[in-house]
């Protein structure tokens, strides 16, 4: 029998957390090293759609505060709130994908998953500064340790230093659209905010969507408008009230209503990035933003760090390393190429200004079926040999 493979990842996000889980259901141990002191999420809610939820069964770490979504692609005129279509996802999902849809906290499916990894995985307060490939992978990290593995999963984000060492990218192209992003009290929010369901208002150069999350105690709420001339991409960075309010003067009223009880939005800039020609390196892969980052508008960047986690763990634990690495990116690379490209094309459907096209939009958005035309996505079964 071949012996198991010492494995590291850098990263302890919802993809690193979801690696080491799906490790250690594989009989593989491994070590997340973590450059915060202490773990926690940055952000707000996500869309968990019936492919992602499928695996967070599988490690017992759907959050207990999930919220299962009764309506959802509620598309809305953005002046007077008109539903232009709106999908029935209470029975729809569970009879076509054996699964619902859910909206959760960040935070709350970090703990989640952070419960399913197994006891001393988790080493905090480890930035890894270089990495060295020779015999077996060497790792540096800032507070002068070190560390050495058998394989190195670069699970460490969009500005993934693992990415950044051995594999060749173009640089992000600057996509013009930002995003706002606030947590509203539900008792603040307007009745229709409180609905189990995902919402979107979209208009002229701007769409907004917002959905209930922590059980129903917060309303989710995020928009996209023009950048301008921000370009910070960060999860950290703010903005005003009146700045994310002025963006959609003019829009319904509940809409402004809504951002007024957010209070600080957050604010950060999309920037754009091709599909990496590789993701692997010896020894060395990627997952999640660090591989293959992509714009929000289908709400898979979290799933798509579960699945390939849940992938490359059954890789691993059934060839060699290089070759489990090497079959890992060959099965998913066309998969998250696909929802890169789809998602990018999404904002100008999104954006469109009044006038023809846009009504020929709307008048598809009714004809249309989005639960069953994104069957590819919701569908998938990354534990599926």
């Amino acid at each position: 029998m071949r012996s198991a493979p010492e494995i590291a990842v850098l990263g302890g996000g919802i993809g690193g957390l979801a690696t080491a889980a799906f490790l250690g259901r594989a009989g593989l141990g491994s070590t997340v090293y973590e450059q915060a002191r202490e773990l926690g999420e940055v952000g707000a809610g996500l869309v968990a759609a019936p492919n992602l939820a499928r695996l967070l069964r599988e490690l017992d770490a759907l959050p207990a505060e999930a919220v299962p979504l009764d309506i959802g692609w509620e598309f809305r005129r953005w002046q007077d709130g008109t539903v232009l279509s709106s999908e029935d996802l209470r029975e729809s999902c569970q009879a076509l994908y054996g699964e619902r849809t859910y909206t959760v906290h960040r935070a709350d499916l970090l703990a989640a998953l952070a419960s399913a990894v197994p006891a001393g995985t988790v080493r905090l307060g480890k930035r890894c500064v270089s990495i060295e490939v020779g015999s077996r992978v060497a790792l540096r990290f800032d507070d002068g340790s070190r560390a050495e593995a058998d394989v190195v999963i670069g699970a460490d984000g969009v500005h993934s230093v693992v990415r950044a060492a051995f594999v060749e990218s173009a640089a992000p192209v600057y996509s013009g659209i930002c995003a706002f992003r606030a947590l509203v009290p539900a008792a603040l929010a307007p009745s229709a905010a409180r609905r189990r369901a995902q919402t979107l208002w979209i208009g002229p150069g701007h769409h907004l969507v917002h959905y209930p999350v922590s059980g129903g105690k917060l309303v989710n709420l995020v928009a996209f408008a023009p950048a301008g001339g921000f370009s910070v991409e960060s999860w950290t960075a703010t903005a005003t009230v009146e700045e994310f309010l002025a963006e959609f003067e003019g829009w319904d009223a509940r809409l402004l209503d809504l951002i007024r009880a957010g209070g600080t939005p957050g604010r950060w800039a999309l920037l754009d990035r091709a599909p990496l020609e590789r993701w692997s390196h010896g020894p060395v892969t990627l997952l999640g933003d660090a591989a293959h980052p992509m714009f929000p508008f289908f709400g898979q960047g979290a799933a798509q760090s579960v699945e390939d986690a849940a992938v490359l763990a059954r890789c691993l634990a059934s060839t060699e390393p290089e070759e489990a690495l090497q079959r890992y990116e060959k099965l998913r690379k066309p998969r998250t190429t696909r929802l890169q490209e789809a998602s990018h094309a999404r904002a100008h459907v999104n954006h469109l200004p009044d006038g023809p096209e846009q009504q020929s939009r709307d008048a598809a958005f009714a004809a249309g079926d989005p639960l069953r035309d994104n069957g590819w996505i919701y569908g998938y079964d990354a534990l599926r040999p």
